[in-house]
């Protein structure tokens, strides 16, 4: 599984990329079916607003590049590490409704079917 991180409207410092890596890198044992190298997430964080100082300012949104279809979710949220927290728990969701409806377990080890 391949994770590339793009900030826009804000400095990706290193904590910061570290803890979206971190995060994102949780979903990988959902993605136990597919190969390693075909999975590529593309995940950005921005601040959607430098004149608002309140308020959902901070926008997560991420790509999951599976090899026949594309997995997608984006949040919104005050805080940078709250919107990818957010952002994380419905990439799970994405993931658990695309692996129900492919007849895909999760919970099963790599290439096992139903």
């Amino acid at each position: 599984m391949h994770i590339f991180v793009k900030a826009t409207g804000l400095d990706l410092t290193g904590p910061l990329k570290t803890y979206i890596e971190d995060k994102i890198n949780s979903l990988n044992k959902l993605l136990v079916h597919f190969d390693p190298d075909t999975v590529k997430i593309q995940v950005e964080i921005a601040r959607v607003s430098r004149h608002h100082r309140r308020g959902e300012v901070y926008r997560a949104e991420a790509n999951i590049e599976l090899p026949q279809d594309v997995l997608r979710a984006e949040e919104t949220s005050d805080d940078a590490r709250a919107a990818v927290d957010a952002l994380k728990d419905k990439l799970k969701r994405e993931i658990d409704s695309y692996l129900s409806r492919h007849g895909k377990d999760h919970h099963r080890g790599h290439g096992e079917e139903q």
